[in-house]
């Protein structure tokens, strides 16, 4: 059986501008220490292989505070350790890694034609490839399949399955499958695929490891797999410090102030939210989203909240009207009052929703 890591997306060194300077800067740190819970999740499960699927780097240049803290990570590593460069931090003399001196078992994936490197020691051989532009149009499995000589076969490659003309190394189903690998590392997509399947080969993305912004939000980290006579399993362990998170919560009836101390209390303080407002509201209690958010902010390393309530009305205002809408209502108030007590509360949010329907409104929550 072989253990094996598969990251990829770190983007260090991210400029993270939405935030302040002082927590951007926060924020790189923080970025060079996925690198350091990487290889303490290597230790942990005795990784015996680790993938990297590019764009380790955001850019084609590092701080060197970044190149000091990898170097030394990658030096005191066991596992066997795979690059390949992805369009964000593609292969050239003059990156980070054709200037660097690698160890040993760090082995960095420098074209676009696959490469192959053999581990004899582990009955294995990993094939993977590199962008050497931050564009590549033709598909990196274009054509490709692993030789046949009963070792286990993985693959560490930068592609895109989003479409065809993508200008990021457009990967598809049918090279995947044709492919011969046991075990697909791939990278570009931040959001986790889960284990996919191709044929024979297993294949996925693991996602980026922390998210930088609302467009990555939830969880995020890397896939421990394990590779037994050719089977492949996977298992996601979280990575980040802090996650974005987009929640909405619900003020009908509720003191705004309260609702948000009642989230707070079941929150993480490291992470950084958006919180939208939703329900219904009267008219004269409008959120006062400047004192709502002071409070939200002494609590979160970030947040902010919008308001999307809507004003509340009477279910039955339109009752007496001779439109379908009223005899909708009618009906509905009649087996209302007839129903049990157990019955009203379901009939009352089928009320809210057919009103909604009949309206032309959204649904309420």
């Amino acid at each position: 059986m072989l253990t094996f890591l598969h990251g990829a997306d770190f983007h260090l060194d991210s400029p993270f501008r939405a935030l302040p300077p002082d927590q951007a800067a926060e924020r790189r740190q923080e970025q060079r220490q996925l690198l350091t819970r990487l290889a303490d999740a290597a230790r942990q499960s005795q990784a015996d292989l680790i993938f990297l699927s590019g764009d380790l780097f955001d850019g084609q240049r590092a701080r060197p505070e970044t190149l000091q803290t990898l170097c030394q990570v990658l030096e005191e590593l066991e596992a066997e350790v795979f690059l390949a460069p992805g369009n964000h931090d593609p292969y050239s003399a003059g990156s980070p890694y054709g200037k660097l001196t690698w160890p040993a078992h760090v082995h960095i994936f420098t074209t676009p034609t696959p490469q192959r490197v053999e581990l004899p020691r582990l009955g294995a051989v990993v094939y993977g490839s590199a962008f050497t532009s931050p564009y590549r149009m033709d598909g990196p499995l274009a054509g490709f399949r692993a030789r046949d000589e009963g070792l286990a076969v993985f693959g560490c490659f930068h592609g895109d399955l989003s479409s065809p003309h993508s200008r990021y190394g457009p990967v598809n189903p049918e090279q995947i499958a044709a492919s011969g690998l046991d075990y697909l590392a791939l990278g570009h997509s931040h959001a986790a695929s889960g284990l996919r399947r191709a044929g024979k080969t297993c294949y996925a993305w693991p996602g980026c490891p922390e998210g930088r912004g609302f467009d990555e939000t939830g969880d995020k980290g890397i896939y421990l797999g394990k590779w037994d006579q050719g089977q492949v399993s996977l298992e996601f362990l979280p990575l980040a410090r802090r996650r974005y998170l987009t929640p909405d919560l619900d003020i009908t009836g509720r003191d705004p102030y309260e609702a948000l101390q009642s989230l707070m209390s079941q929150a993480n303080p490291q992470d950084i939210l958006r919180i939208s407002l939703v329900g219904e509201r009267d008219e004269d209690n409008e959120p006062d989203l400047t004192r709502l958010t002071a409070l939200a902010s002494t609590y979160f390393y970030s947040a902010s909240l919008q308001d999307r309530t809507t004003l509340s009305r009477s279910l039955w205002a339109r009752a007496e009207e001779d439109t379908l809408t009223g005899l909708f209502l009618r009906t509905m108030r009649q087996r209302l009052e007839a129903a049990p007590e157990k019955d009203k509360p379901r009939l009352e949010r089928a009320v809210r929703f057919g009103l909604a329907a009949l309206e032309g409104r959204e649904e309420p929550k």
